[in-house]
């Protein structure tokens, strides 16, 4: 079975270090970002998420949000699937939106990545 809690990274170098996850499914931890809006050096953002308790033989899936803000104006919202390969490796498998904020309605269209 595949286990969230940890230290995770992706093709990006950036990190992630989830904390234990609880009998209910929360979990929190940070998120230290290779890439940013900005540019510039890698920036310690904390997470929070919950994941679905799988039925038996399952993998989990999961969901989590970071805030960017000590250097940026955004939030982003991953949800993923973990799963075990046939030689023990586990995998995270994420999709991401990632929202700025803008300063208008008019420039919302821009505002979503």
């Amino acid at each position: 079975q595949c286990q969230l809690g940890g230290l995770w990274r992706n093709e990006q170098d950036s990190l992630m270090e989830i904390s234990v996850v609880r009998d209910n499914g929360d979990f929190q931890g940070k998120y230290l970002t290779r890439v940013t809006l900005a540019g510039g050096c890698a920036r310690v953002s904390p997470l929070k998420g919950a994941q679905q308790q799988p039925g038996e033989g399952g993998w989990p899936t999961f969901a989590f949000t970071v805030r960017w803000d000590k250097f940026s104006n955004a939030t982003t919202a991953f949800t993923g699937q973990c799963f075990v390969d046939t030689g023990g490796k586990e995998t995270l498998t994420t999709t991401w939106l990632l929202r700025e904020a803008v300063g208008s309605l008019e420039e919302d269209w821009k505002a979503t990545r």
